[in-house]
Order: C-alpha cells, then sequence, then structure tokens
C-alpha cells in the first residue's frame, strides 16, 4: 500500500530525516512515535505530498508520489492528510465543513448525510454543527477536523497527532474504537503521528520508532514491547530512546527522599 525508500530530508544544514525507508501492508495502522523535533511530522508531509524529499521516493499504491499529475491525483483521490493544525475557512460551520469535504471525495449524496450524522453525534458536536467553527473550542475544532477526514471514506488516512488538540475523553474514545474499526473491518490503512505511547499501543499495528532522523526500530507493538524486555509500550520506548532517564529519575527520587 505504501513503500518509503531512502528518504532523506533537511531543513538548511541540519539533517531532518536520513535513509528512511519502511512500507506499510493495507489494513494496518502504523504509528510514528520518537523525541520531539525527530522528523514525525516531516515524514508524514512528505508521505503526504505536502513536500518533496531532498532524496527517496514515496509510492502509493505503486504511484510515485509528486511524479506526475496523473500519478499525483490518483493517489489524492484515495489518500487523505489531516494535519495537527487543521485550517478551516472563515465562517463555514461544522457541518457545512463536513458536508464539504464529502463532496469533494465523492461520497454518494445519501450516504454522505447519514454518516456525516452520525459522525457529528459520536464526536457529541451535533448540537452545535449549525454555528460557525470559529467559535469552537480548541478540542471542539479538533473534533470537527477528525469528522472532516473520516467523512472522506479515503483508503489511506494519514493523522498528524490525531490524539491531541485539547480532545476530551469522549473524543478520544471515539477515535480510538474507530481507527481499529476502519482497519480490522474494512481494510483502510492508518498512518499516525502520537507522542503518547499509551494511546500508540491501543490503537496501532506497528510502531516506526525515529531518533535522530533514523528509523531506530520498525516492528509490531508486540514485538517492539517483547525486544526491549518491557511490559508496556512506554516501558519499551524509555529503553530504546531514553535509557539514561531512568538513571535520572533514581537519582531525583533519591534526592526528594533526602530533602
Amino acid at each position: 500500500m505504501i513503500q518509503v525508500s531512502g528518504v532523506y530530508h533537511h531543513f538548511g544544514l541540519r539533517p531532518i530525516l536520513q535513509d528512511v525507508s519502511f512500507s506499510v501492508e493495507a489494513g494496518r495502522t502504523l504509528a510514528i512515535i520518537g523525541p520531539n523535533g525527530m522528523g514525525k511530522t516531516t515524514l508524514l508531509n512528505i508521505m503526504a505530498g505536502v513536500s518533496s524529499p531532498a532524496e527517496g521516493t514515496i509510492l502509493i499504491n505503486g504511484r510515485l508520489r509528486r511524479s506526475t499529475v496523473e500519478d499525483e491525483l490518483a493517489i489524492r483521490q484515495k489518500t487523505l492528510f489531516l494535519p495537527a493544525e487543521l485550517w478551516i475557512p472563515s465562517g463555514i460551520t461544522g457541518r457545512n465543513l463536513v458536508l464539504g469535504v464529502g463532496e469533494v471525495w465523492g461520497v454518494p449524496a445519501r450516504r454522505l448525510f447519514e454518516h456525516a450524522e452520525r459522525l457529528l453525534k459520536v464526536f457529541q458536536l451535533d448540537k452545535i454543527a449549525d454555528s460557525a467553527v470559529s467559535g469552537y473550542s480548541t478540542g471542539q475544532k479538533k473534533k470537527v477536523g477528525l469528522c472532516s477526514a473520516l467523512i472522506s471514506e479515503a483508503s489511506i488516512l494519514l493523522l498528524d497527532e490525531p490524539f491531541s488538540g485539547g480532545l476530551d475523553p469522549a473524543g478520544l474514545t471515539a477515535i480510538k474504537q474507530i481507527l481499529k474499526q476502519l482497519t480490522s473491518h474494512q481494510d483502510r490503512t492508518v498512518v499516525l503521528t502520537s507522542p503518547v505511547p499509551e494511546l500508540v499501543e491501543e490503537v496501532a499495528d506497528d510502531v516506526l520508532i525515529l531518533d535522530e532522523g533514523r528509523v531506530l526500530k520498525y516492528a509490531s507493538v508486540a514485538d517492539v514491547i517483547k525486544d526491549a524486555g518491557a511490559t508496556t509500550l512506554d516501558e519499551a520506548l524509555r529503553k530504546l530512546i531514553f535509557p539514561e532517564t531512568e538513571s535520572q529519575l533514581r537519582d531525583y527520587f533519591v534526592q526528594e527522599s533526602i530533602t
């Protein structure tokens, strides 16, 4: 479904991604995780076609990203990218935003209106759906962005930090359950970024760990935990990426007990 090969990227003299290669099979959820500033969002932007890599290629359904107009259009008809901070047209209501995205993706009218109503209800936006999004809270704006992504029925979803942005517990529960349903029952593919290993462990099949712009580990969630000799993904990440944190925490607690 997705093939990333030999991707390099840099900002000025600073390398951001270095020889990143991996593939994502259809019907699976891949979580890209790692320390802040290590290239997670940059990689997702390149996969989404927002920017081009300095070197390397992105193949989606066998088509080369940003190569020809024909190939790029075919990719965009099947792939939706939701950035962490969504641009929303001034004055548009939540309902019209969701319906408009569905129309752009060619969702048949009857299914579009029924699906939009169900999404707005499950994300608890139905009571404010006909109000301008500009008046929404940060969390409500995040929810309507997620509704807009899910209404598209795109076979590939690229989601930058879908669990952030002020989501309340109801919103977190909704997006976690829906993402699991999409991959397990509809054979759709999800690639997401998240700094929260507990959430990743709940929804992801596979994990790509970036450190210093390189692939430190790419495996199933279960294998990452097992190989690190850990019991949770959070513990595995501490051992793989932040081994010094354990000793620093011990030192901290020792000093706290002394004082």
